[in-house]
């Protein structure tokens, strides 16, 4: 856009007319990098603080490495801060910004490291009803004479397990090396506090309870992994009150492999 004109260029990104990432969400992330608080930096953007870490959470599992770091617990809650990436992130997007406001047909090629800014942005567009949404690599591949036991590597610590169908492998094109979605919906996973129990799911994700949704009927239950990246699960109340979960607590979330939907964004 011309300065002169008196009109602002603004990175939004829109599907369907909605906006996915725009400057809400990296206002979220500056006012977390100014305020070290989640209650202090939603209040600053407008935001519902519920509102605010659902976005922190699909930001944090949606990307290679988190952007957020929290403390469980303390006086005010605990406190949340910027990673470096997550600095990085903020800065590309800004600098897109600057370079949009200056000519949209030179973004691409004008701000640094574009490829792997947009490769982000592309995760952040998947819309789907699945509560966890995770983004890794293909580790491993081996194929049954139906099903194929596909493995994705997270991070350094963590790996998921996915079953699916040969004609569902063939259809995606899955090959090791890959990068691929893994969507597992919240009610799907079972919570435990038994950490060094044997358990028939493929999936055993351990971490500390974040927060506590306690509903009518159900629990949501989230809980932050190591790498920041979280589970969320749906459980009854008689099953929240049985395990004991306050926040702070140590659990492990599990899923088995035939729950976990492998999904590609192009």
């Amino acid at each position: 856009m011309d300065r002169k004109s008196g009109l602002k260029g603004r990175l939004l990104l829109e599907k369907d007319g909605v906006s996915y990432l725009g400057g809400k969400r990296i206002e979220l992330l500056e006012a977390i990098d100014l305020h070290g608080s989640i209650s202090s930096a939603a209040k600053a953007v407008g935001m519902s603080y519920k509102g605010a870490w659902d976005a922190i959470d699909a930001m944090n599992n949606q990307s290679d490495q988190p952007l957020v770091l929290r403390s469980i617990g303390g006086k005010h809650g605990g406190g949340t801060e910027l990673t470096e990436h997550g600095r990085n992130i903020v800065r590309l997007f800004r600098e897109g910004e600057g370079q949009y406001q200056r000519a949209m047909d030179a973004l691409v090629d004008g701000v640094e490291n574009f490829d792997a800014f947009q490769q982000l942005l592309k995760r952040f567009s998947m819309r789907t009803s699945a509560r966890n949404q995770f983004a890794g690599r293909i580790a491993r591949l081996t194929r049954g004479a139906v099903n194929v036991d596909v493995r994705i590597k997270l991070d350094e610590k963590h790996e998921i397990a996915a079953v699916v169908t040969s004609e569902s492998a063939d259809f995606l094109g899955l090959e090791v090396g890959m990068e691929v979605y893994a969507l597992v919906k919240a009610p799907s996973v079972i919570l435990t506090i038994d950490l060094e129990g044997r358990f028939s799911a493929e999936n055993r994700l351990c971490g500390t309870v974040s927060r506590i949704h306690v509903g009518e009927v159900n629990a949501e239950v989230m809980l932050v992994l190591e790498s920041e990246k979280t589970v969320t699960a749906i459980v009854t109340h008689e099953t929240l009150n049985r395990l004991g979960l306050v926040e702070g607590s140590s659990a492990c979330a599990m899923f088995s492999a035939s729950s976990v939907i492998l999904a590609l964004v192009q």
